[in-house]
């Protein structure tokens, strides 16, 4: 049979649709960052039509393929849903066979209801009649599916607007929140293990372009953790969820404060290193915050006295979104986002490196400090920052500062 309609991908938004006067800014980032995302699929164009996004696929687009492009368009920030349609003329004959069709691709069910309604009133037929309509067209064509206004295992929704009708039943939920490009810049310490891409892809879900910063062992361990980070990355590029990664090899430097410091002290202490060099990087990055996958109480570095020991360190704000959270809830969100299998492989870091036998778990601020002052900090910072190696990744937000590292103070000559 002839096609009489055109596929669409239809983009739903929540928070987004709460912005004000601001609304416009967040849909044309959304746009932006879709459109690049999409780069090499069958798309026409997208354009804003009645509250949402929608995405024009070419002609001959077979189902399958608007079905990788509704999973792409699903796990991009701001997205709220997505639905996999059709675009026809404003003729109820023409929409009822579309509905039919629309129907035919969700695979198997039991239970359907209609849900239409008009934008215009230019359109004779009104929401309810349209229901009638329709949902007697998709009747005749199921007669062994039952119709169930509560709770059905589909809905058909029929959208009359002002030039075409859009007719769609297969929808899936996306990840929500705001488009990654309207909050700002952040720098995000990565590691390879689970928690901390789960707490990057948490901001990134908030809206701000982030920035990995990996502290590899080197060379004092292997590199095979600077891998696994890499491979973590180019599964957070597929949304537009990382910029860069910088890699800074600790592990020298690590030794050094091994060498001197109180045992129980070396995590501290790396950690303020680490922070201090991070907040080197977001300066020259111009970000605005450092991001941690931190989770209360879950290892030794973590505890309250040692994290106001750390934040002591720098002076941005630092980001944990992940500090009211258990380890099988930040499994899960590795999982759903894919970075779960890659995580669990073994690889020495920084994070292992010269550990003590007894770390300190309620370090005071003083005695910190006092042994932080036997080292050349701020020439170690500058070092570090100046040897970090940029790795740049497919973020649509995001302009590669190519030279970010020898970046002044002045934003005038950045």
């Amino acid at each position: 049979m002839q096609e009489l309609h055109q596929r669409v991908c239809l983009i739903h938004y929540h928070e987004i649709g709460l912005k004000g006067r601001n609304r416009s800014v967040f849909e044309k980032r959304l746009v932006k960052n879709v459109e690049a995302l999409l780069d090499g699929y069958p798309v026409v164009t997208i354009h804003r039509i009645s509250g949402r996004l929608c995405v024009f696929l070419k002609e001959g687009t077979t189902f399958e393929r608007a079905l990788e492009v509704a999973h792409i368009v699903r796990d991009v920030p701001g997205v709220a849903r997505v639905s996999c349609g059709f675009k026809c003329e404003r003729e109820l004959e023409i929409m009822g066979q579309v509905a039919v069709n629309a129907l035919a691709e969700c695979g198997d069910f039991q239970s359907f209801k209609v849900h239409a309604r008009r934008n215009h009133t230019d359109f004779e037929t009104d929401s309810m009649q349209m229901n009638q309509i329709i949902g007697a067209v998709l009747c005749q064509a199921n007669p062994d599916k039952k119709v169930k206004m509560k709770d059905p295992d589909i809905t058909v929704t029929v959208e009359v607007v002002q030039n075409a009708s859009y007719i769609y039943a297969r929808s899936e939920r996306g990840i929500g929140g705001l488009p990654v490009g309207s909050s700002g810049h952040v720098v995000s310490l990565l590691s390879s293990g689970i928690d901390s891409p789960v707490a990057l892809w948490r901001l990134a879900r908030r809206g701000a372009v982030c920035i990995g910063v990996h502290f590899s062992g080197r060379p004092q361990t292997s590199d095979t953790s600077e891998y696994l980070v890499d491979d973590i990355a180019h599964v957070l590029e597929k949304t537009g969820c990382i910029a860069r990664v910088y890699v800074v090899p600790l592990g020298d430097y690590q030794k050094e404060i091994a060498l001197m410091a109180p045992p129980s002290l070396r995590v501290i202490l790396y950690r303020r290193l680490m922070f201090k060099v991070a907040e080197e990087i977001a300066r020259r990055e111009h970000a605005g915050a450092l991001v941690t996958g931190e989770s209360l109480g879950q290892v030794a570095s973590q505890t309250l006295d040692n994290i106001r020991a750390t934040d002591n360190a720098v002076e941005l704000p630092v980001f944990r979104p992940l500090i009211g959270t258990d380890k099988l809830q930040i499994i899960e969100d590795a999982q759903r986002l894919g970075t779960f299998e890659i995580s669990s492989q073994d690889a020495p870091d920084c994070c292992t490196l010269f550990m003590p036998r007894n770390p300190e778990t309620h370090a005071k601020l003083a005695e910190v400090l006092e042994a932080e002052s036997a080292y050349p900090i701020d020439e170690w910072v500058r070092e570090l920052a100046d040897a970090a190696e940029p790795h740049d990744y497919a973020c649509p937000s995001y302009k590669p500062r190519k030279r970010a590292v020898q970046e002044s103070d002045d934003p005038a000559k950045a």
